[in-house]
């Protein structure tokens, strides 16, 4: 953990004076960075937006910056979509806070405060829903860009604007970069995760893959899962990179598997590796080895029928999309509380 630390223009103009064209950009591009750079807090959940993202995607996703439809988008267009973008989380935010006082007052009263913080909740979900960007595409929300465009500063200077838009703004961004950003930017989280447990080695252990699979979910039970790998895989073939990629590549695909899932439910045939295998290649054209496949049966398959359901695998998984996310548990913040006002105590 670093401090908080302020820095001069002087400083801030040298350091993004470091950043690459983004034809030049790289999976390295942030690791190549280092410390040598700064970016916003919109921009952070906007990069943690795009590591959840299907490649199919990616199309989506420019076209909502592109506000004129021109195939290019300039330096406003994207400062004003991020506003929009930072403006939803915001009130995201607003209606969970407001739907955790709900079930507070629930389990303490035995009834809900008030019907305002629900309906405000479904406000946001129909603010969140896609026909809101539609309309943006399609023009009728051309009031909307113009009074955030009133609203958005475009002094302030980031390692990502300057990577977009060059050091004076006044580049345009194409969808061959952007989609290469985004793909480096998937590739290069990946690349980390991975190496962090290879030590060097072009493989990571079946256990080692759990524990990345499991990080961010709500299971409680994580050494259940590993007892399942040691049990059922004891010699360990190993994962490599590209394996570890396109499963992550898949679930980023995870809803479209889901519908490729509840086809075989309601023809009431059982999930097996070969189904699995099927259904992962036709919902998101990847192609995982068998060695994978096995494997995640044998982490997932908790009743050891040979079978996947939709609990067992696709309600886990869900979880770890929002990497992160969907913040602790409460239980793990109270301890933390516990902690934090311990050590307070004993240093006075």
């Amino acid at each position: 953990k670093r401090g908080w630390k302020s820095i001069t223009k002087k400083e801030l103009d040298m350091v993004l004076s470091d950043t690459p064209p983004v034809w030049k950009g790289s999976s390295n591009l942030f690791r190549n960075l280092r410390e040598r750079g700064v970016i916003s807090y919109t921009e952070y959940l906007f990069l943690l937006c795009i590591l959840t993202k299907p490649h199919a995607g990616f199309r989506i996703a420019f076209n909502m910056f592109d506000a004129d439809g021109n195939e290019m988008v300039d330096k406003r267009e994207f400062l004003v979509l991020e506003e929009i973008f930072r403006k939803k989380k915001a009130r995201k935010e607003v209606a969970d806070d407001s739907h955790r006082l709900d079930q507070q007052t629930l389990q303490l009263y035995g009834h809900r405060k008030s019907q305002t913080h629900s309906v405000r909740k479904n406000d946001v979900q129909h603010v969140g829903t896609p026909g809101v960007w539609d309309a943006l595409r399609r023009g009728t929300s051309q009031v909307l860009f113009s009074d955030l465009t009133e609203n958005v500063d475009e002094k302030t200077e980031t390692t990502l604007l300057v990577h977009f838009f060059g050091k004076r703004g006044r580049a345009e961004l194409k969808f061959e970069d952007f989609y290469k950003f985004m793909d480096n930017l998937q590739t290069e989280v990946l690349e980390i995760e991975f190496l962090s447990y290879s030590k060097g080695m072009p493989i990571i252990s079946e256990e080692d893959f759990t524990r990345i699979l499991l990080r961010y979910t709500n299971v409680d039970d994580v050494s259940g899962y590993m007892e399942n790998v040691r049990h059922s895989i004891p010699d360990e073939k190993g994962i490599s990179f590209e394996e570890f990629r396109c499963f992550f590549q898949f679930l980023n695909n995870l809803e479209d598997f889901a519908i490729a899932m509840q086809m075989y439910n309601f023809a009431h045939r059982s999930v097996g590796q070969d189904e699995f295998t099927r259904a992962v290649y036709v919902a998101t054209g990847i192609k995982l080895s068998h060695h994978l496949v096995n494997t995640v049966f044998k982490i997932f398959d908790e009743d050891h029928d040979g079978k996947l359901s939709h609990k067992e695998f696709i309600g886990v998984m869900k979880d770890r999309l929002h990497r992160g996310d969907r913040g602790v548990k409460a239980e793990e913040k109270f301890i933390s509380f516990k902690s934090c006002v311990k050590k307070e105590l004993s240093g006075k």
